[in-house]
């Protein structure tokens, strides 16, 4: 049994793990095409700011792990894939018969549609080639444009501003985190920033870029502002990688849409990680979560129903935990609640602290919080549980910050006295 996964990120390198494991006797052959070993983007902010060398990025850090392993590791672009030959084409020529395919590519920045974006000078922040070049340029006192104020966009910014250079932060949508945050918790992370020294200009969109004559480059606004730069760094958003699958005849929309085993529309081709379109626990829709979390529950799924274990997706609760200057934020499932749902907040500006739980009847469905983190499993679990809270809904409504009381009262009713108000 030859098992070829395409894309060598956590989702891939997961997979080829696991199946391995299942099946001793298989071939595994892991295919990637950035000329490094295996590595976490999620781990780039940290070699930007020098807590590690580029190798501290690499998702196993012993060099001889994936010959251990007996996992081949293939260094190429997949340019099409065959599913009646059952054959993948590389870009050079070469090419890989399988038994099994797990698409695993991931996806890659969006470049937005503005004049300039292809100076130098400007870059996303996605591949090792993208932080040794930021690295180059973002050094202390550096004036840097970050235009982009979304999830990424934030991780990013914790790293430029540890290294000291002058920050200005360009956002289209009317606050931060848009798709993480609501007004207020998002009001107050731009407090926050702006209070240790990072520009923030929401509801602002970027016109062009231009040669500067005083400084490298010039981020002009719609507003007729002019933001001088020494670089300017996108994070406008990110698109799966699909488009060697086509011709294939494998079913994608926002995705690759995979059922609950994994599986695309094609017998015997699977998809895991940012790539997949698949189930959300929450709304019971399909859709791409493009986290860490999920690409790891997808990976290890797809693997066993590759070797004909079967395993069932039920679905990822979607939920972000954000740095930021040290300022913690998270978001879980329907952080934004449901119509007709209830809903319970709680908010101490002045010490940056918030949060925020969604309820539908009795049931915990989403959260949000900024500057709290003891409840960030707790939150996880009312919401996959889907468990009835009861009484302590209306606890929880008069002091959301009960949660891990209610959590014990609701899954261990024998060990605890629900009765204390």
């Amino acid at each position: 049994m030859h098992h070829v996964i395409v894309g060598n990120g956590p989702a891939g390198t997961i997979a080829a793990e696991t199946l391995r494991k299942l099946d001793p006797q298989s071939h595994v052959s892991l295919v990637g095409d950035e000329g490094a070993p295996p590595y976490s983007r999620m781990a780039i902010p940290y070699f930007l700011v020098g807590q590690i060398d580029e190798t501290g990025t690499y998702l196993r850090k012993d060099a001889a792990h994936f010959d251990r392993q007996g996992i081949e590791r293939v260094e190429g672009r997949v340019a099409s894939v065959d599913p009646g030959k059952q054959s993948v084409a590389l870009d050079d020529g070469r090419a890989l018969e399988y038994d099994r395919l797990l698409v695993a590519t991931g996806s890659r920045p969006v470049r937005p549609p503005i004049p300039g974006m292809d100076l130098p000078g400007v870059h996303p922040c996605w591949t090792l080639g993208d932080a040794r070049a930021i690295i180059e340029r973002a050094k202390p006192g550096a004036r840097v444009v970050l235009v982009g104020a979304g999830f990424i966009g934030c991780i990013i910014l914790e790293a430029l501003a540890s290294r000291g250079t002058k920050l200005t932060v360009v956002e289209m949508e009317p606050r931060m985190v848009a798709r993480m945050m609501n007004d207020t918790a998002a009001g107050l992370l731009r407090n926050w920033c702006e209070r240790e020294g990072v520009g923030v200009r929401t509801g602002a969109r970027v016109a062009a870029v231009q040669p500067g004559t005083d400084s490298p480059l010039v981020v002009e606004l719609e507003s007729g502002e002019a933001i001088p730069a020494d670089l300017v760094i996108t994070a406008t958003g990110v698109r799966p990688n699909l488009e060697f699958l086509e011709g294939a005849g494998i079913t994608t929309d926002q995705g690759v849409l995979v059922n609950r085993h994994m599986e695309t529309s094609t017998a015997g081709i699977y998809a895991a990680g940012d790539v997949a379109q698949g189930l959300d626990f929450s709304t019971g829709q399909y859709s791409v979560q493009a986290i860490q979390p999920t690409a790891a529950d997808h990976a290890q799924i797809a693997a066993y129903n590759m070797v004909g274990l079967e395993r069932v997706h039920r679905g990822n609760v979607n939920m972000n935990v954000l740095a930021t200057l040290g300022l913690v934020s998270t978001s879980f499932g329907l952080w934004m609640g449901l119509s007709g749902g209830d809903s319970a907040e709680l908010c101490d500006a002045d010490r940056f602290r918030y949060i925020n739980l969604q309820f539908e009847d009795d049931r915990l469905v989403g959260a949000s919080s900024l500057g709290l983190t003891d409840h960030v499993g707790v939150i996880r679990g009312l919401i996959q549980t889907k468990v009835s809270l009861g009484p302590w809904k209306a606890k929880l409504e008069k002091d959301p910050t009960r949660l891990m009381e209610a959590y014990i009262a609701r899954t261990q009713p024998l060990g605890y006295n629900a009765s204390v108000v």
